[in-house]
């Protein structure tokens, strides 16, 4: 079996989208816009689930948001800031859905393309924002922002200049409505209507008005076709004792008759627009503090008006508005009594083109809903927390569903192909441990409520069907039997273990049984964290705070007729060695050994024949928090609170890999069946999915040695051909330094006397290499500039460059390099083929290789003064040298001026 050797994290990786702060859904019910940490948005398709852009923001909290759409069918995202800016930032569904086709883990971000400052918009912080419809007879729109000092602006959404201001409110402004007449339904101020007879409307027969909530308990309609109103209301709506949270207009017979307002008093309003002044027909108690509320177009059941609301007991309710009475409730997250605050609603918003809901609850899930089948579509989980536990079921199909216990009650469970989400709910405290049967059918949780509980999937969807209870403490470690066996262990803070009968489940039972325990032990002196059953069932391993592991044997026997299960364990050994507790433990699927990791940042495989330590890895720089095997036992895999995955060689206790994709502890560690992806979980919420990319990155590898075998074999053949302008390029575009230094060498060495470089043929080349050559070529220059040794083919490549190229060429040509419409570099012809024949496809060294016009000045001017200082020197040292060689000469040997007797006993000891 072919050993691992790289993943890469997937784009279906699951990372946090929404915190809290404002939601919103474009148009046409696609993508979803939601706030990260209060400065981000993250922009997800619905659908899919998958994350196609963000915008970063100012750096301060985004108090506000909306959606509008825009002249070419796109739409224009306005955010309102706490630095009390509202920025524009153009967002394209065509783009969106390129980036879904070609899936990449790197988000774009969207850059804003106007900004009203502080200065244009509110002195207060901004706390609402809508879009309102068309202008009729327009394609443009209008948007209002209400700030929290009660003023209320109405922009032009293209021009961003306001168009009104309206003051009066008596705090806050809390929600925005528009009741606009449409387009060829306008009201004829000659022979209106009886029903209409008395409602607003303009000279040409438009209605264009904006309806306002504020936390003084008001509704608010301004006439925005009224000059003569002066910024005040036209009507003044009493009626709720709280905060207005959610308005809504109809929009039937051209104009919306019906307003409906909903507020935490608990009740939503609706009102007769129709009126000369709006009248209250009918009132509905909702027995819910309400936080939204929303008209729908048309709803099975009912003839007339509909309307859903949404308030903290986190249900999407139906209502037959006229009736008075509530038809429906959409299926979604139930909260249990008390838990209203957390799992309660916060936003809903209603698509007629989808005929569905988008539910945001204020635990960060979201929920989408079909109202023509009351049914949950997909569910979005916008903020894990901190992941503490991670495995994969096969539930449908093998590895279908990916489930997380996270640090809430509630695990979630994905669908691992969707990616979509749906929670479970049964657990009183946060779930810390998870397993699974050895089919993938069944999965059993452990919490901090001191129970555990097995689940099941069927046509009714995931359920409990057991529950374990009798630990005194949270328990901490799960394991189910491997082969099938019908039992279960579980791990407490209480120090002990409890060993489970299942043979009693039945899968078709409506209420979950309560499981027999076999057998009890009390086997560590610290907290457990960690269990793990052999694959033959023969043997359990604890990992404990105490710094030991310890291995039992199993004794379980199945029920019969004549006699009840029974089960029971025995210590066989202790493994000493970690210097702090021990944080997981994991059979070998293959070998008799166990691995272990722990908080003294090592990994040890320990020996079930004598329970000493055989190998060590060491490597993680914190705590090593999860390992697994793989590769038929001959790999690990280990996650640690450094944020790192490392993949390790057993044979030779190496690691072979390191994924860096975490901030935090990396607490979760999953494989699926057949190894070909690892799941890690961190306490940064990041949830990634690396897939095996062994095969691929090997096949990369050949291509690309195969690649190198043939541009060399090119190379060689144009430097014999003394084609050296095609021999200088395929040495440039190969990044190959040391290749044009001893092209240049040898040139150098038969050089014609005439030339710079030595060869005119190549002074020409360098004269007409194109931008980004020339640019890579003077990098190498300047490196080669660094050392004496190489300075002389610097020197004089750098002489042949400027000795044709002015100062200004030079900045273009840098300039060019860097662009991204640089020149297209020419191709190159094989050696073995005729000059006129088609040119082949050379390699394209990146921009990477590239430098600016600065840096090359800075590397080289330093070493060439160095050389300039170096050559002065040698000179005056060889004037030096002349002067005693020439006084050698003719002054102290001087002959001329000695008797002849001197000069016959100078030339003998010249002699000798």
């Amino acid at each position: 079996m072919d050993l691992k050797t790289s993943y890469r994290a997937s784009p279906a990786s699951l990372r946090p989208t929404y915190t809290g702060g404002p939601v919103t859904v474009t148009p046409d019910g696609l993508y979803l816009l939601t706030t990260l940490h209060s400065a981000s948005v993250y922009i997800t398709h619905i659908a899919s689930s998958r994350v196609v852009a963000q915008i970063k923001g100012d750096g301060t909290p985004i108090t506000a948001m909306a959606v509008a759409p825009n002249a070419e069918g796109e739409f224009t995202i306005l955010t309102a800031h706490q630095s009390l800016s509202v920025r524009y930032y153009p967002f394209s569904t065509t783009e969106a859905a390129a980036f879904l086709a070609e899936p990449s883990t790197k988000i774009p971000f969207l850059t804003f393309t106007r900004q009203l400052t502080r200065a244009q918009t509110h002195p207060s912080p901004i706390l609402s924002l809508s879009v309102s419809p068309r202008i009729p007879n327009s394609d443009a729109t209008l948007f209002a922002t209400g700030s929290a000092d009660g003023t209320v602006k109405v922009w032009d959404t293209t021009g961003g200049f306001v168009t009104h201001v309206f003051r009066g409110h008596g705090g806050g402004v809390s929600a925005f409505a528009w009741r606009f007449s449409r387009p060829g339904a306008y009201i004829s101020t000659a022979a209106p209507t009886t029903e209409y007879a008395n409602a607003p409307k303009s000279e040409d027969g438009r209605v264009m008005q904006l309806i306002t909530g504020s936390v003084d308990t008001r509704v608010r309609i301004y006439d925005l076709l009224d000059q003569t109103a002066k910024g005040r209301p036209k009507h003044v709506l009493e009626g709720h004792n709280s905060v207005v949270r959610g308005l809504d207009v109809s929009s039937d017979e051209g104009i919306g008759r019906w307003l409906v307002s909903a507020g935490r008093d608990r009740i939503v309003l609706v009102w007769d627009l129709s009126q000369k002044t709006p009248k209250v027909v009918q009132t509905l108690l909702t027995s819910e503090s309400l936080e939204t509320v929303g008209l729908i177009s048309h709803l099975k059941g009912v003839d007339g008006l509909a309307c859903f609301t949404g308030g903290e007991k986190g249900q999407v309710r139906l209502w037959d508005v006229l009736r008075g009475k509530q038809v429906a409730v959409v299926p979604g997250l139930e909260v249990e009594e008390g838990d209203e605050d957390e799992h309660g609603l916060a936003y809903v918003f209603y698509n007629a083109d989808t005929d569905s809901t988008v539910a945001v609850h204020h635990d960060q899930n979201i929920v989408i809903a079909s109202l023509s089948e009351l049914a949950v579509t997909r569910q979005i989980i916008g903020f894990n927390d901190e992941v503490i536990d991670s495995i994969f079921l096969s539930a449908t199909a093998p590895d279908s569903h990916l489930v997380l216990a996270t640090n809430s009650n509630l695990i979630r469970i994905y669908d691992a192909r969707t990616m979509d989400a749906r929670l479970l709910g049964g657990h009183t405290d946060v779930v810390l441990c998870l397993d699974k049967s050895p089919d993938g059918k069944w999965l059993v949780s452990g919490s901090k409520d001191n129970t555990a509980r097995v689940w099941t999937h069927d046509e009714r969807g995931w359920r409990c069907i057991a529950i374990a209870q009798g630990h005194a403490e949270a328990i901490g470690a799960v394991a189910m039997s491997r082969t099938g066996s019908k039992f279960l262990f579980t791990a407490s803070q209480d120090r002990t273990v409890k060993m489970w009968d299942l043979s009693e489940l039945d899968t078709t039972a409506s209420e979950p049984v309560h499981l027999k325990s076999l057998a009890t032990m009390r086997i560590h002196e610290k907290d457990i964290n960690a269990l793990d059953v052999s694959p033959n069932d023969g043997l359990l391993v604890s990992g404990s705070q105490d710094k030991t592991l310890k291995l039992f044997s199993i004794d379980y026997r199945a029920p019969t007729a004549k006699q009840a299960a029974s089960g029971s364990i025995k210590q066989l050994g202790l493994c000493k060695g970690h210097k702090r507790g021990v944080w997981s433990v994991k059979f070998s699927t293959t070998d008799r050994v166990v691995a272990s990791g722990a908080a003294d940042r090592t990994i040890r495989l320990w020996s079930l024949d004598d329970f000493t330590c055989v190998k060590t890895f060491e490597g993680h720089t914190n705590s090593v928090l999860r390992v697994g095997f793989l590769s038929r036992g001959m790999q690990l895999v280990s996650t640690a609170s450094d944020g790192l995955v490392k993949l390790w060689n057993i044979r030779e206790e190496e690691c072979v890999k390191t994924l860096d994709g975490h901030e935090d502890k990396i607490w979760a560690l999953a494989l699926s069946s057949d190894e070909r992806t690892i799941v890690s979980g961190g306490a940064d919420s990041v949830v990634n999915l690396w897939q095996d990319c062994s095969a691929e990155e090997q096949k990369e590898a050949t291509e690309k040695m195969e690649k190198q075998v043939a541009d060399e074999q090119d190379y060689q053949n144009y430097v014999s051909l003394k084609d050296y302008k095609r021999a200088i390029q395929l040495a440039l575009a190969m990044a190959q330094p040391g290749r044009l230094l001893n092209l240049f060498n040898r040139v150098y060495e038969s050089r014609d006397g005439k030339s710079i470089t030595g060869s005119a043929e190549v002074d020409a080349v360098i004269d007409t290499l194109s931008a980004k050559d020339l640019v890579r070529l003077l990098k190498f220059v300047r490196d080669w500039n660094t050392k004496a040794k190489t300075s002389g083919v610097a020197q004089r490549i750098l002489e042949a460059i400027v000795r044709n190229k002015s100062p200004n060429e030079l900045v273009r040509m840098f300039e060019v390099a860097s662009s991204k419409h640089a020149e297209v570099e020419e191709d190159v012809v094989e050696p073995n083929v005729a000059a006129e024949a088609e040119p082949a496809k050379r390699p394209r060294a990146t921009t990477a290789d590239l430098i600016s016009l600065q840096d090359l000045l800075d590397g080289l001017l330093p070493y060439t003064e160095r050389h300039l200082n170096r050559i002065e020197r040698t000179l005056v040292d060889s004037y030096m040298v002349d002067y005693i060689l020439g006084e050698m000469d003719g002054g102290v040997f001087d002959l001329g001026t000695l008797e002849v007797d001197e000069v016959d006993a100078t030339e003998m000891a010249l002699d000798v």
